[in-house]
C-alpha cells in the first residue's frame, strides 16, 4: 500500500472490532471465530459483494483451501448464524451476511485493493481539466460523476458555500435608513445585501467607508476583512467618524455568524437500476431514490463523516436515513489549504458495494481534491 491509501483504522473512524449497535456479547463472540469459521465467513460476504446471492454449503465447501464436507460447513453456518453474522432469506438453504455481518467484515477482515499509477492519474487528470475548464465546482461536480461511473452507484458531494476573496465593496443608499452593500468578488461574482443605516448618517459616509474598506480588502474573505476591522477600530475612530466606523462593522459583519449553507451534489442514480435482482431490489432502489430527494437528510449523514480522519463507512440501518432502503455510503473529507475540512464525497449504493475497490477510489479523489485546494489558495 502507499502513502496515500487508507489505513484500517481510518475506515471507520472507532476502534476495530466495535461494530455499530455491538452488545460487549456478539463483541467478544465475534473475536473467538475460529480460523474455519472465519474463512466460511468470509466465503459467504465475498459471494454476496459479488453476486449479491446467497450460498449454500454445498458451493462453500469447493471453494475452502483445506477440504470440508458440506455438512461440516452447515455445522458452522449455523455457529455464524446463532452469533447473528449470517441469516438464510425466505426458505433458501443458502446464507446472506447480515448489517452486523458485514460490519464485521468490514472493520476486521476486508483487504483493501490499491489504485493503479493509471488510475490514480486517470482520476487527477479528470478531476483538474474539469477545474481549469471552468471553475472548482466543476471538479466536485466531476468528483462526483467520476466516482459514480468507477463504482457503479451514485456519486455524491456535499461543500460548504465558499467564501470567495473580495475585490470591491460599495455602499449604495436606498432611502434615509437602508443601503444595499455590493460585494464584488475575485471570481466575478456579486452579492448584494441590506444595511440599516444609523439614524443621522451623512451622504458622505457610504463613500467614506467603501474607501476605507476597499484599501484594504482585496484578496480577503469577508471573514477576514471582519476580523481586521475588529483589530483596526483604533485606525477607524482616528480616521473616520464615529457614525462612519459603525457603518464599516454593520457592512462586514451581515452574515449570519455559524450559518453554513452546504450544496449537495448526486449522479448517477440510473447506476442503481442497472443491477436488479429482484421485485426486492427495485422497491429498495425506490426507497433510496426517496432518501435522495430528502436533501437535508442526505447532508447530515455526509456530515457525519467530517467527523474523523480518513474514509468513513456507513451499512445500512446503522443510519435512520438508509433504515428502509438497505443501502451503504462510503465517504471520506476534504480539505482546503489551511487544512479545513470544507466537504465530504463518497459512494452511495446497495450493501454489497465492493468496498475493497471503493474504499481507496473514495480516498484517494479526496486527497486529489484537497490537494487542488491546497494549490489554489482556497
Amino acid at each position: 500500500m502507499t502513502g496515500d491509501s487508507p489505513s484500517r483504522t481510518d475506515l471507520i473512524g472507532r476502534p476495530l472490532g466495535q461494530p455499530l449497535g455491538q452488545t460487549f456479547g456478539q463483541a467478544q463472540a465475534l473475536a473467538e471465530l475460529n480460523e474455519r469459521s472465519r474463512e466460511i465467513f468470509r466465503q459467504i460476504v465475498e459471494s454476496y459483494l459479488a453476486t449479491g446471492e446467497p450460498v449454500g454449503s454445498r458451493n462453500i465447501s469447493k471453494l475452502l483451501h483445506a477440504p470440508l464436507s458440506p455438512a461440516s460447513v452447515r455445522n458452522v453456518m449455523a455457529d455464524l448464524e446463532q452469533a447473528g453474522l449470517i441469516f438464510a432469506p425466505h426458505t433458501s438453504a443458502g446464507r446472506l451476511p447480515t448489517e452486523t455481518g458485514l460490519r464485521f467484515f468490514v472493520d476486521a477482515m476486508l483487504e483493501l485493493g490499491d489504485l493503479s499509477l493509471e488510475e490514480r492519474g486517470n482520476i487527477e487528470a479528470q478531476m483538474r481539466a474539469a477545474a481549469q475548464a471552468r471553475d472548482f465546482e466543476s471538479a466536485l461536480a466531476e468528483a462526483s460523476a467520476m466516482l459514480s461511473g468507477l463504482s457503479r452507484g451514485a456519486g455524491v458531494v456535499v461543500t460548504s458555500k465558499q467564501d470567495p476573496r473580495l475585490k470591491h465593496i460599495e455602499f449604495v443608499r436606498l432611502d434615509p435608513a437602508r443601503a444595499l452593500v455590493v460585494l464584488v468578488s475575485e471570481d466575478g461574482s456579486v452579492e448584494n445585501r441590506l444595511l440599516d443605516l444609523p439614524p443621522g448618517l451623512p451622504a458622505s459616509a457610504l463613500t467614506e467607508a467603501a474607501n476605507f474598506l476597499n484599501a484594504r480588502i482585496r484578496g480577503k474573505t469577508l471573514a477576514e476583512v471582519r476580523d481586521e476591522t475588529r483589530a483596526l477600530r483604533e485606525a477607524m475612530e482616528r480616521e473616520l467618524d464615529a457614525l462612519t466606523a459603525r457603518l464599516i462593522e454593520a457592512g462586514v459583519a451581515l452574515p449570519t455568524e455559524g450559518a453554513v449553507e452546504r450544496h449537495l451534489i448526486v449522479r448517477g442514480q440510473a447506476n442503481l437500476l442497472a443491477d436488479l435482482q429482484a421485485l426486492e431490489d427495485l422497491e429498495r432502489i425506490r426507497l433510496l431514490f426517496e432518501d435522495l430527494e430528502t436533501q437535508t437528510d442526505v447532508i447530515d449523514l455526509l456530515g457525519r463523516a467530517e467527523a474523523g480522519e480518513g474514509v468513513r463507512i456507513f451499512i445500512g440501518s446503522e443510519n435512520k436515513l438508509f433504515s428502509l432502503s438497505g443501502s451503504s455510503l462510503v465517504a471520506a473529507p476534504f480539505r482546503d489549504g489551511g487544512q479545513k475540512i470544507v466537504g465530504v464525497l463518497g459512494v452511495i449504493g446497495p450493501t454489497r458495494l465492493n468496498y475493497a475497490r471503493i474504499v481507496p477510489m473514495v480516498d484517494y479523489t479526496a486527497k486529489v481534491l484537497s490537494r487542488m485546494l491546497e494549490g489554489s489558495g482556497r
